[in-house]
């Protein structure tokens, strides 16, 4: 009989095969018993011989071709050798008259508590980091056996309630067709590595294991999130159907790398891309960019939090160096520390832990503007870095004119000192500053007098123009960016930077949707930033209009007068 799943989709695309079920995780107890001192030292030793095989077990799992999963791995190897919390696990043991095992369950319960605590999905993830790696110290200390992922049959559709990272690089090289999980996040590792290795993914069915049976004929279709059991024969051929259009659009797509994006009436876009890691500045390149457009140095600062360290000047001049090599002559924009809101660092002295509320908080540039080392350290890494490529520097979360008038006045002591200690830089940086608040869209044409470009982050200006938090699904269906109230902010802006000659961006989620990016174009964008994956469907998108039949649509919007 056939049953529909809903979730919500990891890792798009469309997938038909067999049920494989991973039963669910076996509880095991960690046992809690006192200890002579005789039993103190072996039991050190047996801890810290399971650490040296459990790193052993993860060197053997990477692989040098996927930078994603080689982080991954870097990451649990890091927490295997973190000196910090070993030392806190053994001064604890020392001092307690129990086993070494239950203390180190102890002390993984306290620091994940401690960071779920936080209420952010990041902290959570790498709370289920911390579970994944020690979880599998004890259990190879007490001989118990972990989910049995070896035994999965290549090119089946794995179904679980959940699974750690490490299992789910043996699933994926296993050539799985697709993965099923009642948990799991969009924002989680196994999505990342879902999505590196481009297998459809849905999280979050309710009850998968007890609903779906080994040998069960699936459909995964990611892109709609659903997960349908045992189709009827009608759905099943459409299906094939849709797997053969979509292998065939990919095919289509490939065409569009190597070309420069221009509309139907020849009127050309520049597209850049928006990136987080050295990694995804390759991917850009290879998938046509024109350049970077958002590259987003907070998720630096994010790994570098989990080992418990913020960047230091030479580790960010390294990796802005990097990014600038890989895209030679090509523009590259990098905005500059934006911590807070739902970007949260968990280092002691960064936004937002404790804030009431962290997305009107002290975020971004007025975090920097208030501890002006860690900004005077980022900068000099940027301007030492501008040497090597086409650097812009971009300010987030910008509200009033002042706030660019004191980053300039930082900017001057930055080169000072570096002339100082007499180290290379660049010294006529473009800086431009983010359209994400009402604020800085109303007093655009103010702005505009001061800096060298304008880029909009519409994600955060469509938040606050709606009065929305995007990540409460209570009200996350008025988080809307087609609100006429958020195109005459942005048309504004445009009409803004236009009047003061300064080049204009949208870097924001809305320009890598049809609609949304025809209305864009009609405004007068002509330059907009997209995940590199997207890079070609819109160039495949703007081919199929005139920016007359774009401006029209966007006239309608701002008007009010699309039927919805």
């Amino acid at each position: 009989m056939m049953r529909i799943f809903q979730g919500i989709s990891a890792s798009t695309g469309i997938a038909i095969g067999k049920a494989y079920v991973i039963s669910k995780r076996e509880q095991h107890t960690i046992p809690k018993v006192k200890i002579t001192e005789d039993e103190r030292l072996p039991g050190w030793n047996r801890f810290e011989k399971s650490i040296e095989t459990v790193i052993n077990y993860y060197k053997n799992l990477v692989d040098t071709e996927n930078s994603e999963q080689e982080a991954v791995i870097e990451t649990y190897l890091l927490m295997l050798t973190d000196t910090d919390f070993l030392n806190q696990i053994k001064k604890e043991y020392n001092s307690s008259e129990f086993n070494v095992e239950h203390i180190v369950q102890k002390k993984i319960d306290e620091t994940t508590s401690q960071l779920r605590a936080v209420g952010d999905e990041y902290l959570s993830e790498r709370a289920q980091d911390i579970e994944e790696v020690f979880e599998k110290v004890l259990f190879n200390m007490l001989g118990y056996s972990s989910v049995g992922v070896e035994s999965v049959i290549p090119d089946s559709i794995v179904v679980a309630e959940n699974i750690m990272p490490s299992e789910a690089m043996l699933l994926f090289r296993k050539r799985i067709k697709a993965l099923v999980l009642q948990e799991g996040g969009v924002s989680s590792h196994i999505s990342i590595l879902a999505r590196t290795y481009g297998i459809p993914s849905v999280f979050g069915v309710e009850n998968p294991t007890s609903s779906i049976e080994t040998g069960n004929t699936i459909v995964v279709d990611a892109t709609k999130s659903l997960v349908i059991v045992e189709p009827d024969k009608s759905i099943r051929t459409d299906y094939q159907i849709k797997q053969e259009n979509a292998e065939k659009r990919i095919k289509e797509l490939a065409q569009f790398i190597s070309q420069k994006a221009q509309t139907k009436d020849n009127v050309p876009i520049t597209i850049y891309a928006n990136i987080g890691t050295i990694e995804d500045a390759q991917l850009a390149k290879d998938e046509g960019a024109d350049g970077i457009g958002l590259f987003r140095t907070e998720f630096m600062f994010m790994e570098a939090a989990e080992k418990n360290t913020l960047l230091d000047e030479e580790e960010q001049f390294k990796a802005y160096k990097s990014v600038l090599q890989i895209m030679g002559d090509k523009s590259v924009t990098i905005r500059t520390l934006d911590a807070g809101g739902d970007k949260i660092i968990n280092l002691k002295g960064m936004p937002g832990i404790e804030e009431k509320n962290p997305l009107l908080g002290c975020r971004a540039i007025r975090f920097c503007l208030q501890e002006r080392e860690i900004f005077k350290t980022q900068l000099k890494a940027l301007y030492r870095a501008g040497i090597y490529g086409n650097l812009k520097i971009l300010l987030p979360m910008i509200t009033s004119p002042e706030q660019i008038d004191q980053t300039k006045k930082i900017i001057s002591k930055v080169k000072e000192e570096l002339l100082k200690e007499g180290k290379s830089f660049k010294d006529d940086i473009p800086l431009g500053v983010m359209i994400e608040t009402p604020a800085a869209a109303i007093i655009s044409d103010y702005l505009a007098d001061r800096c060298d470009f304008f880029s909009i982050g519409s994600n955060d200006l469509t938040q606050y123009i709606n009065a929305v938090d995007r990540e409460n699904p209570d009200v996350a269906h008025l988080y809307d960016e087609l609100h006429p109230a958020v195109l005459r902010m942005i048309k504004h802006s445009v009409l803004s930077a236009s009047q003061s000659d300064i080049p204009i961006s949208v870097c924001g989620e809305m320009a890598g949707r049809e609609e949304s990016l025809k209305c864009l174009v009609g405004m007068g964008v002509r330059v907009i930033s997209v995940s590199p994956k997207l890079i070609s469907p819109i160039k495949q998108i703007l081919s199929n209009f005139s920016v007359k039949e774009m401006h029209e649509a966007a006239e309608l919007r701002l008007l009010d007068k699309v039927k919805k």
